[in-house]
């Protein structure tokens, strides 16, 4: 007799007991997994002995749930504190929820559960006519009432003769049958305040109502008080909630709309006054420093004048920029036209500021300095001119403000392409058309380039005395 080893039996047994019991995992990179040896197969490879593929999809399926629940309890924690916290601060945050669908009238049909009962029991003559009087009257409800929640679809001849035909299904059978039947005209009431709106609600209500009276009258003697009571009130209210959920889900868009517009606006605004300021600042700076250059090898002073005055324009040019940002800059024409001598004449342009007229409003004074910082700007960098002519006409008698800015360049050439091609002059007809006024850009007859820039005259102008003509140059 030979002993074997218990040792070596072991390992024997435990794989032959295991083998038809072989377990399959699904790892998260697609590959199937033995139990007992740990080596990957292909997704794709077939496998023996697995589940049936409906319960793998069964629990995939509740897998999903599960981690979809999950998802939705942290997001709902997150979710209840935001709510409470603006609970405490007392800024309930705005959320409407779903819009009304038809689902939201489906359930007042039970109210015909009664004349359902009676049909199913036999307490009512002719059945047949009974349950196909039942079956018309709910199929017409259900149309109507998923129509009425779009208005293509609720002005649509359609649902109206769908409408009218619940009416005539409603009076047959509760002149034939009153009782719980007369129960029809109350969901009658609900589906005409779903469908109509407007002036027509009032007579369309009115008339339901009178000739439900008129029926449950008939058919109910003084039990057709709660008839006529419940079909008016169905009718009204059901409008008047349809029409006030449709109003504020308007006026939310609406709203929406217009701050959408007003981020854009205020994007565009921002953009416009970077380019002007910058564009103006920049061209300053480059023509400053330029005649520093030159005037380094035979005069440090008026080259160090220069240079100190690029300093300053660095610096206005930083608190312009933090006003703009914080959108609250005002531009003052007699500072532009101060700046535009000095830009001019450093850019060898020799400059002519002529201005007549009282003191002119905020706003047009504002407007008016943008028009002159682009249009020096652009006489500055592109028109190759060696003079530049300024006008501003504000006379008291004249019903519109005239700035004219004239230099006797090369006609434009770049000016029209810098113009149009950024935010420069085109941002500036725009303004000027918003405030009433209008601006012209072109070469002039005489040659050289010409801006013209017209606004109406503010009535809140001052009356103070004329100002004095300013000749630029330095």
């Amino acid at each position: 007799m030979t002993f074997v080893p218990l040792k070596s039996v072991r390992p024997t047994l435990s794989a032959t007991v295991r083998r038809p019991y072989r377990r399959i995992m699904t790892t998260s990179e697609g590959t199937r997994t033995t139990a007992e040896t740990g080596a990957a197969r292909p997704a794709s490879a077939p496998v023996r002995g697995g589940a049936p593929g409906w319960t793998r999809s069964i629990s995939c399926q509740w897998r999903a749930w599960r981690s979809a629940r999950a998802a939705w309890r942290s997001e709902w924690k997150h979710t209840r504190a935001e709510y409470r916290a603006a609970r405490r601060s007392g800024r309930l945050p705005d959320n409407p929820g779903p819009p009304p669908t038809g689902f939201t009238l489906l359930p007042w049909l039970l109210m015909g559960m009664g004349a359902f009962s009676n049909l199913f029991q036999g307490e009512t003559p002719n059945p047949w006519v009974g349950a196909l009087g039942l079956l018309a009257f709910n199929s017409c409800y259900v149309y109507v009432v998923f129509r009425a929640f779009h208005t293509k679809t609720r002005e649509a001849l359609s649902t109206r003769l769908a409408l009218v035909v619940m009416g005539l299904v409603t009076c047959g059978l509760a002149l034939a049958y009153g009782g719980t039947w007369l129960s029809f005209f109350p969901l009658l009431g609900l589906a005409t305040g779903a469908v109509v709106r407007g002036p027509w609600l009032g007579r369309y209500g009115l008339g339901l109502t009178a000739l439900a009276g008129v029926v449950a009258g008939l058919r109910g003697g003084w039990d057709a008080i709660g008839v006529v009571y419940g079909t008016f009130l169905s009718t009204m209210v059901t409008a008047a909630i349809l029409s006030l959920s449709e109003a504020v889900r308007q006026l939310r868009a609406a709203r929406e709309e217009l701050a959408r517009r007003a981020v854009e606006e205020e994007r565009l605004r921002f953009s416009r006054d970077l380019h002007d300021l910058l564009g103006h600042t920049l061209s300053v700076i480059v023509v400053k420093s330029e005649a520093a250059r030159r005037l380094a090898a035979r005069d440090m002073d008026a080259a160090l004048a220069q240079v100190t005055d690029i300093e300053a324009v660095g610096r206005q040019a930083l608190t312009e920029i933090r006003e703009a940002v914080t959108g609250y800059r005002e531009g003052s024409l007699a500072t532009e036209l101060d700046r535009a001598s000095s830009a001019l004449t450093a850019a060898g342009i020799e400059p002519v500021v002529r201005r007549t007229g009282p003191p002119l409003a905020p706003a047009s004074e504002a407007l008016l300095g943008w028009v002159v910082r682009e249009a020096v700007t652009n006489a500055v960098r592109h028109s190759g001119a060696r003079r530049c002519e300024i006008g501003v006409d504000g006379s008291s008698s004249a019903e519109r403000i005239r700035l004219t800015v004239t230099d006797d360049g090369n006609g434009g050439e770049g000016t029209e392409t810098s113009s149009t091609s950024g935010t420069g002059l085109k941002g500036l007809t725009e303004r000027l058309a918003r405030a009433g006024g209008s601006l012209r850009a072109g070469p002039s007859p005489r040659g050289g380039f010409t801006v013209t820039a017209e606004l109406p005259r503010e009535t809140e102008d001052s009356t103070a005395p004329a100002a004095a003509t300013a000749s630029g140059g330095r």
